[in-house]
């Protein structure tokens, strides 16, 4: 794209959605949504990220079914939630952004626990993110999947999102069908890559079709997930055309398998010590004090480092990318931008300071502090997701949820 020199604060388009500038929140679970409702937290911390001057800002996670949570204190599609959503999209829409739900559904690393029934998944396995073992999904299940993905986008149109962002990618159940690693299935629904794709282009085409052009669609993807024997590059290529072709508006380029490389989308310090201290769950909190370094891999952190991946699917659809991973600075955003991806997306920056984005417009600031130790990341599961960084954190707990 040609290169204004106000760039990334220009304003952007996604389908038919005008968005006030090219920055949006991305989707990080906030753990702000106790007994899967919509706490004052949740409301609080979109709006002072939407005030701080995001174009966007994304809620996260909400399961499009109970038998999709990982967390007994994440959303899930209900007429209970409703109320909830409504005066979060409010509240944003008074700040000045517009706001997206991220939907998804976890297939077979969901928690008993939580949901009250056995995971499933493309394939019967094991899962050490659980300690469960989840059953291969019948026909009749993933039927049912394809129609609470859309169910759960109309209720979100009619709760007043401008968006939805579709949760293809980071091991959850639409990722575990697009890989072969979790997809070991000889079916309609597995084989080889074609088939693979299938729940995903059925979600896809299923919310499209309950949408129209009322909404706009983002989809969050892999680029690979990240270990051997999982879907790579060439994959998130054919994945990234096939959206297109169905009518997605937006591609948001991610990696990593929560299940398995949990950190690969977050990159930096494993921070064990608080994940501990924070979890809940016995057979969790022994397994992490035990072996937390050695079963989760840590993969060192630097600026823009899902760029050369993504710089790969550029060339293939003409679609807007959104560019993630270790956007920081305005030097970064620009780059992005002279690079063709039209959107970038911050996370980690944007809960060490909600304003960000207002400080870097006004020349306040030409880079984020933030710096990748990752201790927000244990905090999302007991007190509600905020920065804890002993130079740069907001230790107050005033406004979280409980």
């Amino acid at each position: 794209m040609a290169m204004d020199p106000s760039y990334p604060f220009l304003p952007g388009q996604i389908g038919p959605l005008q968005l006030r500038n090219r920055v949006i929140k991305a989707g990080t679970f906030e753990g702000m949504s106790p007994d899967g409702l919509v706490a004052d937290g949740l409301v609080q911390h979109h709006s002072a990220v939407a005030r701080g001057g995001v174009g966007l800002t994304t809620v996260a996670y909400c399961a499009v079914a109970r038998d999709g949570l990982t967390f007994p204190h994440q959303l899930w599609m209900r007429d209970a939630v409703e109320p909830g959503l409504r005066r979060l999209t409010g509240s944003v829409h008074e700040a000045g952004a517009k706001v997206a739900l991220q939907l998804g559904h976890a297939g077979d690393f969901a928690s008993p626990g939580a949901t009250g029934t056995r995971p499933r998944g493309p394939s019967a396995r094991f899962n050490l993110f659980t300690f469960s073992r989840a059953a291969a999904a019948d026909e009749r299940t993933i039927r049912t999947w394809v129609q609470a993905f859309a169910d759960g986008a109309a209720r979100a149109v009619a709760c007043g999102f401008d968006a939805v962002e579709l949760h293809f990618g980071h091991g959850y159940l639409i990722s575990q069908f697009l890989s072969p690693w979790t997809n070991r299935r000889d079916d309609a629904w597995g084989g080889d890559d074609e088939r693979r794709r299938r729940l995903a282009r059925e979600v896809l085409q299923a919310v499209r079709a309950v949408l129209g052009q009322r909404a706009a669609i983002l989809i969050k993807m892999n680029l690979e997930d990240g270990f051997p024997g999982g879907a790579g590059v060439e994959q998130a290529i054919g994945l990234a055309r096939a959206c297109e072709e169905l009518g997605a508006d937006a591609l948001v380029l991610s990696g990593g398998f929560v299940s398995k490389t949990p950190f690969y989308m977050l990159r930096g310090e494993l921070p064990v010590r608080e994940m501990v201290r924070n979890e809940e769950r016995w057979h969790r909190r022994a397994g992490l004090t035990l072996f937390g370094r050695l079963v989760v891999p840590q993969h060192p952190y630097h600026d823009l480092f899902f760029l050369d991946l993504a710089r790969q699917v550029r060339p293939h659809v003409s679609l807007p990318l959104v560019l993630l991973g270790g956007v920081r600075s305005l030097v970064q955003m620009r780059q992005a931008g002279e690079e063709g991806f039209d959107f970038v997306s911050l996370g980690r920056p944007l809960i060490q300071d909600e304003a960000l984005i207002n400080k870097l417009q006004r020349g306040e600031l030409e880079a984020s502090p933030c710096e990748p130790c990752n201790r927000c990341v244990a905090e999302m599961e007991r007190h509600g997701i905020r920065c804890t960084h002993p130079e740069h954190g907001q230790p107050d707990t005033s406004r979280r949820a409980r």
